[in-house]
């Protein structure tokens, strides 16, 4: 499998720059612990009864869903599976991009993502990642909404 087709489209259509970096899979390419955590993007999936929203965090922390809830004024619950496999047609179960907005899905960013260079997030496959400048990244993610809504895990 390659980067998301949905993905590839929203990248080119929002003109950014980004390479995109392979995982490991023997001695050569990059392996996940070459990748700073805390600028690897990870991808909640959330419901409520007016629909779908993602929220965008740190692989290195974990999402305080009462702090989303309050700041989106919604109440929202953890999406698996079908809901999932609905807003992600064409990536990995365990590989979701940050690009929901682009799809016409609400997207939140918590601020601590932004605070170092660059940014890495899933390609929609287990085989790359993406990986930019945090202003790009903020271009491409230019109607997300921000907040404060994880804590970095121990």
């Amino acid at each position: 499998m390659t980067m998301a087709i949905t993905l590839a489209r929203s990248l080119t259509r929002k003109q950014v720059r980004f390479e995109t970096v392979r995982r490991a899979r023997g001695p050569t390419p990059i392996s996940d612990t070459c990748i700073p955590g805390d600028r690897l993007a990870r991808t909640v999936l959330l419901e409520d009864e007016r629909g779908y929203v993602i929220a965008v965090l740190p692989s290195t922390h974990r999402l305080r869903l009462s702090e989303i809830c309050a700041q989106s004024g919604r109440t929202l619950k953890r999406v698996h599976g079908d809901g999932v496999r609905e807003v992600f047609r064409d990536c990995a179960f365990d590989a979701l991009p940050p690009v929901g907005m682009l799809q016409g899905t609400p997207t939140w960013v918590d601020d601590s993502l932004l605070l170092h260079g660059d940014v890495y997030f899933e390609s929609g496959d287990r085989e790359e990642v993406v990986h930019m400048t945090t202003e790009e990244f903020g271009a491409l993610l230019g109607d997300a909404r921000h907040g404060h809504f994880s804590h970095r895990m121990m």
